[in-house]
């Protein structure tokens, strides 16, 4: 049954900016909240039920946080930690319930414990990624009106020269007179939670930094959990004896759900990462016997043409979970062919907060992402939001409990339409319920009349033994309105053959599908998290390898 679109509880909530600036009613998705899992009370602080009641549930001396170099923190003292950071927000810095909170540093057990700590004092969480520049920072602190900051003090610098008029910044990890290092020993080691409205605004997730202005989405308090009690509950099904980790940053809905969220609302622990590159993830996996994995297609199949593979013992993976991009089915069966493990594939996006479409274990169909995880529904949809035939592509159409709501922002209009999520993908819905991707809905080239998916043909490169990596993309062409380009990066020592991937690519699809021209990089652009910045390679000069900022997130998961 889909709920009213607005239909809000009174606010605990102080400072009013973000509800005050949820889109109209109108234009909300129609949300689905009728699994029992999902009826939460009227009163709901995240944090409190991700910490407190976890610790209740399971006693305080469980592992809660790992991190290389430094001592695991047990689920009694992060509690610890996280209360006395709660009473210098609220006490010393001013922090009132409803104030946006800029949260920025690499991915470490004190990041995840102030973000728990925001919550916990009824603030709104606005978490950055550590690369952001300096001009980035500044136009999502406008945005959201950001006037507190807790930021690791090895990434400070950004943050301080991009000058945001009345910011209060505040460092952790250092050794500066006011870091929370010196604030918080003085302060209790418990923290009555503000009793917020499960559906007051818990956090500001922005996307789409690198196409324009970013778009803020505003997630609620149930709506941390419902992600939590719908996709890891149902299809990852994770148990407390679980440890995970994974390559996204905290900054990406898609690594705060798979490395706070989710392990801490089933009792399990996490590993955090500074460094989360398939060199350091393949490593890290075996010293922690890791059993939860998240990350992308390209970490994957980077790990399994590591040279070192054979020496790490992964035999503790039970859980591999891959999102962000596209996952081919050659890479889906190189993997478990290695591991074992079957490989869940998902989608999901910063506006959803994380993913949607999933299957697990026998369900599993390579070459599929799969079907509406419980509490969501799906279909294809052609622009007038008319239902489309199965094996006709179309837009994907989505709706459960969580929905797009941007910060103020008139591209609400075009995210969601006739009450459900447009998510910007193409895809195609199998007779038998399964949905298959063809592309993002930008992606889709059209050369000579003919439509060419360009993760078909990319999918199609990957499969020969001298390629480790491979985009493919439409280039403007007078005559033939667009070709198909591909970047390709090849195995060390293999000759760099146009002519032959031609061949190959031609003998794998139908010929109108090959591309016209092969541009061979050291490297393909991608975001921290291993998501292919196609826009780049759309450029009229080949970009360099080195990280930008990230557009669209988990899945966009984001």
């Amino acid at each position: 049954m889909t709920q009213p679109p607005l239909s809000l509880h009174p606010s605990g909530h102080t400072d009013t900016f973000a509800r005050d600036h949820l889109p109209p009613a109108a234009l909300w998705p129609g949300l689905l909240l009728d699994l029992p899992e999902l009826r939460y009370p009227e009163r709901l602080n995240c944090g409190a039920e991700l910490l407190d009641a976890t610790v209740l549930r399971f006693g305080p001396d469980r592992p809660a946080f790992h991190s290389p170099g430094r001592p695991t923190w047990s689920y009694g003292q992060l509690k610890a930690r996280v209360d006395r950071i709660a009473h210098v927000l609220s006490e010393d810095l001013g922090v009132v319930p409803g104030n946006r909170v800029l949260l920025r540093g690499p991915t470490t057990p004190d990041l995840a414990a102030c973000w728990l700590a925001v919550m916990k004092a009824g603030g709104v969480a606005v978490t950055v990624l550590a690369q952001q520049r300096s001009a980035e920072l500044a136009a999502m602190c406008e945005i959201a009106r950001v006037r507190h900051a807790l930021c690791d003090a090895r990434t400070v610098d950004d943050l301080v020269k991009a000058e945001v008029p009345g910011l209060r910044i505040t460092t952790f990890g250092g050794d500066g007179p006011d870091d929370l290092a010196r604030r918080t020993p003085a302060k209790p080691s418990s923290y009555e939670a503000v009793p917020t409205s499960a559906d007051d605004v818990a956090l500001i997730a922005f996307t789409s930094g690198t196409t324009g202005r970013p778009k803020g989405c505003m997630h609620f308090h149930r709506d941390v959990l419902a992600v939590a009690d719908t996709f890891a509950r149902h299809v990852l099904r994770p148990t407390r004896d679980d440890v995970f980790a994974g390559s996204p940053p905290l900054g990406f809905t898609f690594g705060l759900g798979g490395l706070v969220v989710f392990p801490l609302r089933a009792g399990a622990s996490a590993l955090l990462l500074e460094q989360a590159g398939p060199r350091q993830l393949l490593p890290a996996v075996a010293a922690h016997r890791v059993s939860v994995l998240f990350t992308a297609p390209t970490a994957y199949r980077a790990m399994l043409a590591d040279p070192a593979w054979p020496t790490y013992d992964v035999s503790a993976l039970r859980r591999c979970v891959s999102a962000g991009e596209n996952l081919p089915a050659a890479t889906w069966h190189a993997w478990h062919e290695a591991t074992g493990v079957r490989v869940i594939n998902g989608i999901g996006a910063t506006e959803l907060l994380h993913i949607f479409l999933s299957a697990a274990d026998d369900e599993i169909r390579p070459g599929t992402t799969g079907r509406p995880v419980p509490g969501w529904q799906a279909r294809v949809v052609d622009e007038s939001g008319h239902e489309l035939p199965d094996g006709e592509p179309g837009l994907l159409a989505v709706r459960g409990p969580v929905g797009c709501r941007y910060l103020a922002d008139e591209r609400q209009t075009t995210y969601v339409r006739h009450g459900w999520n447009i998510t910007g993908d193409t895809y195609v819905r199998e007779p038998d319920g399964y949905f298959r991707y063809v592309a993002r809905a930008d992606d889709m080239i059209i050369s000579a009349g003919y439509n060419i998916a360009g993760p078909e043909v990319e999918d199609a490169l990957l499969r020969h033994p001298d390629v480790t990596e491979a985009a493919v993309v439409g280039r403007a062409d007078e005559t033939r309105g667009q070709i198909a380009v591909a970047y390709v990066v090849t195995r060390a020592g293999a000759r760099q053959d146009a002519e032959a991937l031609r061949e190959f690519v031609k003998a794998e699809l139908v010929p109108y599908k090959c591309p016209r021209e092969f541009v061979f990089l050291d490297a393909l652009p991608r975001t921290p998290t291993g998501k292919l910045q196609r826009f780049r390679l759309r450029e009229p000069v080949p970009p360099g390898p080195e990280p930008v900022e990230p557009g669209r997130g988990p899945g966009t998961v984001q």
